[in-house]
């Protein structure tokens, strides 16, 4: 047996939660429970400027929201915690003692000042800006000295003098290499004592026993070439790396809210269900071995291995999203459907579970399901009609039998709704569309819609009487007037 899979999702509290990062979440999951492995969540916060308590809730929210819970961690705990940066400082500083004593790492007592200088004097040439290495051969005397003069320092990875290149075996792009000479003396620690993240994500993954490390290509070649290198210098094997596809506009632009691409909260908001999203994002930058569109989470779990992430930029697109939801949606009873609106509904009917049930192909997302529900229960009848099919002595006589059989009904359902309109077409031999509309018209005054035997059973015998008796009296006095 293999050694324990253990993957991380590990986001920076200073904004909401949003889809490219649930992303991220939601593959190392898959990728997770695919191989029954742990799921480990923790918070990045040492941008104490940034950070705050709000948005690592936001956080903490969105993936319960998705049901991509975490076996260790945040709000859960384990045996590797504390599961926040902030809490860990006394970890780092073990690390960073180490590569100093080992000469891997050294302090930097360059001002700002004088790194500006040396960037303005490298400022044109083909090359990037990358430290000068003036403070690499400083004696352990003269840091001691410049430490007790009080002189502000950060401390700098040693660059290995004799390495040409950085080699990476990604589970998705396969081997790459990238060159140290690209790289400078990198800051592991800044002058306020904080480590920055390449060093501080190193030693929590390795002491986490995190195994694999799947995130987004933006990271694959500022940060896993530097982070390698800690690990080589440290002596520690690194984790497997695999790198996803960035998430693009339909524009093929940089993903954002013009695009639909909001907060995974604000979904929750707009009535997406979790599962619609949960289901839409797997597909963002992976494919299945078949056609397959809409899958259980169960059925995710199973399919889902990173050798079909694709290489390519996946494209997010809003409509699909919805497209997804509104499947999601009809796959739940009027039952579950009314559960999870019913603190919208202005009205609560033993009626109402049936009747979503029966308008399920009319909603897209669950934020329809009260507004259509208030558009028909608030109809009065007709004051203006659209259309003059309604009008004239034969459709009011037709609406008035129309009328007396649905009051005359002991109860009203759905089937016996059905039984009085096609009775009364049968005995004043009207049918199709000349019996059909006007009715619609008479109870919504729109020209479709929902079934009308959905629509009459939602408002019931007493309402839909009324309402009819309203838009006959209305009728009966424009043509009184004609």
């Amino acid at each position: 047996m293999g050694k324990e899979i253990r993957v991380r999702f590990c986001p920076s509290p200073t904004g909401n939660l949003h889809i490219g990062n649930a992303r991220v979440a939601l593959f190392n999951f898959l990728f997770c429970r695919h191989l029954a492995g742990t799921f480990v969540f923790r918070i990045e916060d040492t941008d104490f400027l940034r950070s705050t308590t709000e948005f690592m809730q936001n956080e903490i929210d969105a993936l319960r929201w998705l049901s991509l819970d975490w076996d260790e961690g945040i709000n859960v705990g384990g045996d590797c915690g504390p599961y926040k940066q902030s809490e860990r400082l006394d970890i780092y500083k073990k690390h960073i003692d180490h590569l100093i004593e080992s000469g891997k790492a050294y302090y930097c007592f360059c001002s700002q000042d004088q790194v500006n200088e040396d960037r303005q004097q490298t400022k044109g040439e083909s090359e990037s800006f990358k430290y000068s290495g003036r403070c690499r051969h400083l004696t352990k005397t003269d840091v001691i000295e410049k430490i007790s003069q009080g002189i502000p320092y950060v401390i700098r990875f040693k660059l290995p003098e004799n390495q040409e290149s950085v080699v990476l075996t990604d589970l998705i792009r396969g081997e790459m290499s990238f060159p140290v000479s690209s790289m400078d003396d990198f800051v592991l620690v800044r002058t306020d004592g904080i480590p920055i993240y390449n060093f501080a994500v190193m030693v929590d993954d390795t002491t986490m026993n995190i195994t694999h490390v799947i995130r987004g290509e933006d990271h694959l070649f500022g940060n896993t070439p530097r982070q390698i290198l800690l690990y080589e210098a440290l002596g520690i094997t690194p984790p497997a790396f695999a790198h996803l596809p960035m998430i693009l506009g339909p524009d093929k632009t940089k993903l954002s809210k013009r695009h639909g691409a909001f907060a995974v909260t604000d979904y929750r908001a707009l009535g997406f269900l979790p599962d619609a999203v949960v289901n839409y994002m797997a597909l963002l930058g992976w494919s299945p071995k078949n056609d397959q569109e809409v899958f259980t989470r169960d059925e995710l779990i199973h399919a889902f291995e990173l050798n079909h992430v694709n290489l390519s930029p996946a494209v997010f697109d809003y409509e699909k999203l919805k497209w997804f939801n509104a499947q999601f949606l009809r796959k739940l009873s009027g039952e579950e459907l009314f559960k999870l609106v019913q603190h919208q509904l202005e009205s609560k009917t033993d009626r109402m579970p049936k009747a979503i049930d029966l308008l399920k192909d009319h909603f897209v997302l669950l934020t329809d399901i009260p507004l259509l529900l208030h558009k028909i229960l608030s109809f009065s009848g007709v004051q203006d009609p659209i259309s003059d099919e309604i009008k004239g002595e034969s459709t009011i006589q037709m609406l008035q039998l129309f009328t007396d059989k649905i009051q005359s009904l002991p109860e009203v359902s759905p089937e016996l709704i059905q039984e009085c309109i096609k009775s009364t077409g049968k005995e004043l031999m009207i049918k199709g569309r000349g019996l059909y509309h006007p009715i619609r018209l008479a109870i919504t005054n729109e020209d479709q819609g929902p079934n009308i035997d959905t629509i009459i059973y939602l408002l019931g015998k007493e309402r839909t009487v009324e309402i009819l008796r309203n838009s006959i009296q209305v009728l009966q006095g424009g043509n009184d007037g004609n």
